[in-house]
């Protein structure tokens, strides 16, 4: 994540997944935001989503202590969220096993 951060400059929303985040999950965008600053972060390559372009994941938490998954690209130098939601189980289970 660290590589990722010195070359991002900020976010970039799509208003239609922004929106469906919300409606579907209840995640607002401060949310999402909170969760690229907050450590500890699990990060990885989204291969089975990238064919398009280069997806990752990330298993991180809002100052409020929310844990979420979130899916994003990097559009230029900003951030691009594509999907948001709170951790299942399972991704859970591997956010505490590598923090």
């Amino acid at each position: 994540m660290k590589e990722l951060q010195k070359y991002c400059t900020g976010f970039d929303w799509d208003d239609g997944n922004s929106e469906k985040n919300w409606i579907l999950h209840q995640v607002k965008r401060n949310e999402c935001e909170q969760v690229f600053f907050n450590e500890p972060l699990v990060v990885a390559n989204d291969e089975k989503h990238s064919q398009l372009e280069k997806r990752w994941y990330l298993l991180g938490v809002t100052d409020s202590m929310r844990l979420l998954f979130i899916v994003f690209t990097m559009r230029e130098n900003l951030i691009r969220v594509i999907s948001a939601r709170d951790m299942n189980n399972k991704e859970r289970k591997i956010y505490y096993e590598q923090v």
